[in-house]
């Protein structure tokens, strides 16, 4: 039986009406301190402008690790990355499904929503365990809540998904609601599976970041825009990846390892 070895959202069906300022600038912010990383040490960034939720708390970092105040690293958390597959997933995610977002928001408005549902799923991973000293670091609970807000108002829309399928390519166009029901319904499994204090992925976050953008867009969107738009192309419609040339719009001690660190 032929099985999907590798498969990627590429755009999906919604055209755009103004340029996404906003998504471009927080992607090129997110790519330029992924670049000042990489020449930082990698402990000492992790740990000084990465979420640490015990530093909320009153915890102190060993002398000499320069950091941000322990309540701004709610945002700076937010811009980095643990490497270069986190960042191209988080800001390939963010422009497929930010710019849409943006396109009905405003960038005002959607950037009330980015950073509101970034720092709620930063509430939701602390809570299981404020003792925590795991950084954690990524843009992904403020990109669930774009997910959220889009699944909202873009449920029957279309993503095109590149599919490799042992040696066929295609490209097959995926409802949102499924692809993002399914990737919620993961997320929330895999946070219920997991332990608090666990290093790795920090599934409370994406699951609470993606609810407060379902809960944001009814309170951020145009009263003239309706939930639910209606569908505007053929689910699950296969076309050969020859056609995506032609489509595209709009503690106290020393410091750990810094492997033990949460990705959001």
């Amino acid at each position: 039986m032929q099985r999907v070895i590798f498969a990627v959202p590429l755009y999906d069906d919604n055209p755009i009406q103004r340029t996404p300022v906003l998504t471009w600038a927080l992607i090129g912010m997110c790519v330029g301190a992924y670049l000042w990383q990489l020449g930082q040490n990698e402990d000492a960034v992790a740990y000084g402008y990465g979420l640490v939720p015990a530093r909320l708390f009153g915890a102190q970092l060993p002398p000499g690790i320069g950091a941000a105040p322990p309540w701004l690293t709610i945002f700076t958390s937010m811009f980095l990355h643990s490497g270069l597959m986190h960042l191209g997933g988080n800001m390939l995610f963010l422009w497929i499904f930010g710019n849409n977002v943006e396109d009905l928001l405003g960038p005002a408005r959607c950037l009330l929503l980015y950073f509101g549902s970034g720092v709620a799923a930063a509430v939701t991973q602390i809570l299981p365990d404020p003792t925590s000293e795991i950084p954690m670091v990524g843009a992904s609970g403020a990109i669930a809540g774009v997910l959220g807000a889009y699944l909202v108002i873009y449920p029957r829309a279309n993503v095109q998904v590149f599919v490799w399928i042992i040696i066929f390519f295609r490209i097959v166009a995926v409802p949102a609601w499924l692809m993002l029901g399914f990737w919620f319904g993961m997320q929330l499994l895999s946070a219920v599976a997991s332990a608090a204090n666990e290093p790795g992925v920090a599934f409370w976050a994406h699951a609470g970041g993606f609810v407060t953008g379902c809960i944001l867009i009814l309170l951020l969107r145009p009263r003239r825009v309706g939930l639910l738009q209606p569908q505007k192309s053929p689910f699950f419609a296969t076309v050969p990846p020859g056609s995506l040339t032609g489509r595209r719009t709009f503690h106290s001690g020393s410091v750990p390892p810094v492997g033990r660190r949460r990705d959001w």
